[in-house]
C-alpha cells in the first residue's frame, strides 16, 4: 500500500510517500511560499533533489501537483494506489489520544480547536479538505501532535490556576512533538528489546520538549498550553515569570499582541544572542567568543539539564536517555555538556561514540548507570505508521 504523509502549513505542504508496511520511502518533498508569489517545490526522489518552479495560488494546485509528481515518477501507475493519506494536526485537544480515521465529525471537532491552535489547525484542516476532494475515495487519519501526551495524570496536565479556567475554558498543558516523542520511545524499545522502559526523550531542535514516559505513558512534557512553554528554544522563550509581561507593556507601550510576538519570535537564541535563532550560528559566535552566545548556549543546557533532572526523580530512575531533533541528533558539543552536567545521575559520556551526527548511536560509556543514545525522529514515517495501522484494522 502507498501512505502519505503529509503535513500542510498555511503556506507549505510537506509530503512523503511510502510503501507500507515494509516502511520504504519512495518520494518526498515540500511546496512552498503557495499562494504567494515566487512559489516552487522540491521532490526527492532515488537520491536526486529536484526544484521546480511553479504558479502555486492555493493548496489545490499543489496537491494536484504533488498527484502528478507521483505518476510521472512511477511512484505510482494510477492514483488507485494509493491507499491511505495520514495528515499532521497540531492540536487534538483531550478528545485524542491516538490517530484517527477522518469523518466528519472528527473535521468538525478540528475547526473547533482552532482556537487552541489558530495557526497551524486551520491549515492542517485545509490541507485533509483538499485531498477529501480531489481523491475522495481515499481514507484519510488525522495524527495530533498532542495525542501522545493524553495519558499524563491530572497533577501535570492542570495548572494551579483557577480550576474553571479549565473546566470553562480548556485552559491545561497539552504538551506537542507527541509524533516525535512517540516515535523515539518506540525505536528505543525495539532496541533495547523492551517495552517496560523508563525513558526521558529529548527532541531539541529549532522548537524543543522533553517528556518523560513510563513503559509507553507520557508521565510529564515540558511544552504546555502552546508550544511557547518549558525549553529556551530558537525564537522562544520557554518558561517565564508572567509578572514580566505587565511590566514591559507599561514601560514600552507595547500592546499584549506585541509582547506576545516578540516571546515567540524575538527571544530564545535570537533574543538572548542578538545573532541567531540556529544553533549553529551560536557554536560559531561561541568558537568566536561571543559572550552572549556564550550566555545563550549556558541558559539553554540548564534548562535542559533541569527537565531531565526533574524527569529523573518523576521516573524514579531512568533506563534511557534519547537526543533527537536538529540539536539532538547533530550538535556533538551541546550533547556532551548536557551529559557532563548530568554526571551525579551516573551518567557517563563515551567521547569517540559521541562524534557523530544523524544516525541512531549509543552514547553513554559502558560504566554509566544510565544509557544514552542519539534516535533520529522519524515523524513522517510515524504518520505513515499509525495511517496504515488505522485504515487496516
Amino acid at each position: 500500500m502507498i501512505v502519505l504523509s503529509v503535513n500542510a502549513g498555511s503556506s507549505s505542504l510537506k509530503f512523503t510517500g511510502f510503501r507500507m508496511p515494509v516502511e520504504e520511502v519512495l518520494i518526498s518533498g515540500v511546496f512552498e511560499r503557495i499562494g504567494i508569489d515566487n512559489s516552487f517545490y522540491t521532490i526527492k526522489i532515488n537520491g536526486e533533489k529536484i526544484k521546480k518552479e511553479k504558479d502555486l495560488p492555493n493548496h489545490e494546485v499543489a496537491v494536484k501537483t504533488l498527484l502528478e509528481e507521483l505518476v510521472n515518477n512511477h511512484v505510482v501507475n494510477s492514483l488507485e494506489e494509493i491507499g491511505a493519506v495520514g495528515h499532521r494536526v497540531v492540536h487534538g485537544g483531550e478528545k485524542y489520544t491516538d490517530s484517527v480515521l477522518v469523518d466528519e465529525n472528527v473535521k468538525n471537532t478540528i475547526k473547533e480547536l482552532c482556537g487552541l491552535a489558530p495557526l497551524h489547525n486551520p491549515a492542517n484542516l485545509m490541507g485533509i479538505e483538499v485531498f477529501n476532494k480531489i481523491l475522495p475515495n481515499v481514507k484519510n487519519v488525522a495524527v495530533f501532535d498532542t495525542a501522545f501526551h493524553q495519558t499524563m495524570p491530572a497533577s501535570a496536565y492542570i495548572y494551579p490556576t483557577p480550576y474553571e479556567w479549565y473546566t470553562e475554558y480548556g485552559v491545561r498543558k497539552y504538551g506537542f512533538h507527541g509524533t516525535s516523542h512517540k516515535y523515539v520511545n518506540s525505536k528505543i524499545s525495539e532496541i533495547l528489546g523492551r517495552k517496560d522502559l523508563k525513558v526521558i526523550s529529548c527532541h531539541l531542535g529549532n522548537g524543543g520538549s522533553i517528556t518523560a514516559i513510563d513503559s509507553g505513558k507520557v508521565l510529564d512534557t515540558s511544552l504546555g498550553f502552546t508550544p511557547n512553554a518549558g525549553l529556551m528554544m530558537g525564537t522562544r522563550s520557554g518558561d517565564i515569570d508572567e509578572s514580566i509581561i505587565p511590566y514591559v507593556i507599561a514601560k514600552t507601550g507595547k500592546t499584549l499582541a506585541e509582547i506576545s510576538n516578540d516571546l515567540n519570535k524575538h527571544s530564545g537564541f535570537l533574543g538572548v544572542s542578538g545573532v541567531s535563532s540556529d544553533s549553529r550560528d551560536i557554536s560559531e559566535g561561541i568558537k568566536n567568543g561571543n559572550e552572549r552566545c556564550i550566555l545563550a548556549e549556558e541558559i539553554y543546557e540548564r534548562r535542559v539539564v533541569n527537565y531531565i533532572a526533574s524527569y529523573y526523580a518523576l521516573l524514579n530512575g531512568v533506563d534511557v536517555i534519547c537526543f533527537a531533533g536538529g540539536i539532538g541528533e547533530n550538535a556533538i558539543d551541546v550533547r556532551a555538556s548536557i551529559m557532563r552536567k548530568l554526571s551525579c545521575f551516573g551518567v557517563e559520556l563515551n567521547e569517540q561514540a559521541n562524534n557523530i551526527r544523524g544516525e541512531v548511536q549509543r552514547i553513554s560509556s559502558d560504566n554509566s548507570r544510565v544509557l544514552c543514545y542519539i534516535i533520529p525522529t522519524d515523524e513522517e514515517l510515524m504518520i505513515a505508521r499509525d495511517t496504515y495501522n488505522i485504515v487496516e484494522r
